[in-house]
């Protein structure tokens, strides 16, 4: 099933840089694997997935501990303060950061472990109660703040659209964010890059990659619904 979701999903964002002419290189797909068990995780791996996702900082660590080293994990949900031990040295990505309180307790850590990391800032573009990130206006004061931070490094933005219908109504979402990502990298701002793009999930992936999206995080559409344990 896995191997077979994988190529149909490959297949549509090939066609989706296709129309936005962009080259397949330039989208990293990251395959979500919360709630997921272990032998569906190495099922994608088997087909060459190297990507993963995960929301639940606890679980990330178990398969992270369980299975190949050449894994790039991404940390997509959001991160409490108790339990970026388990994140940090782990993911590759943070991709959650919406205050600067979350980038202060990073940046201690960090300094705890002598680590580093590298981050996205979360915009709640739709302004959606139910969902965290910072609000589009206060995104540069918050990647500034940021910057001063010298263990935790910006590298773009990520969003959370609504769930539609109709993915072409978040068109706009995503071209927000993508001129948000250009307004910020124009500021040439120190220690922070603007390369990440992450945005578009399972329903509306596809408008995404065309609206610039660098990273999209797909879950059901590679493993299906039904949530297991690991």
């Amino acid at each position: 099933m896995v191997k077979e979701n994988l190529a149909i999903v490959e297949d549509r964002v090939k066609a989706a840089c296709d129309r936005a002419g962009r080259s397949y290189g330039s989208v990293t797909l990251i395959a979500v694997s919360k709630t997921k068990p272990v032998r569906l995780v190495e099922q994608a791996y088997e087909y060459g997935i190297r990507q993963f996702g995960e929301n639940k900082a606890q679980e990330m660590k178990e398969k992270y501990d369980m299975l190949p080293k050449n894994i790039e994990w991404h940390f997509i949900g959001h991160l409490q303060t108790n339990k970026i031990k388990y994140v940090l040295g782990r993911a590759a990505l943070i991709h959650s950061v919406d205050s600067l309180h979350l980038a202060e307790a990073i940046e201690a850590e960090c300094v705890k472990k002598g680590l580093e990391a590298d981050v996205l800032v979360e915009v709640n573009v739709a302004q959606e109660e139910t969902k965290s990130g910072i609000k589009t206006e206060e995104a540069e004061g918050l990647v500034k703040d940021i910057a001063r931070l010298p263990h935790v490094h910006v590298k773009g933005l990520m969003t959370i659209a609504p769930f539609v219908e109709n993915a072409g109504n978040n068109r706009m979402i995503f071209r927000t964010l993508k001129e948000l990502s250009v307004d910020i990298a124009g500021k040439n701002i120190d220690n922070v890059s603007m390369n990440i793009l992450s945005m578009g999930m399972t329903n509306d992936y596809e408008v995404a990659i065309e609206e610039g999206a660098t990273h999209i995080r797909v879950g059901t559409a590679i493993f299906g619904e039904r949530n297991i344990a690991i």
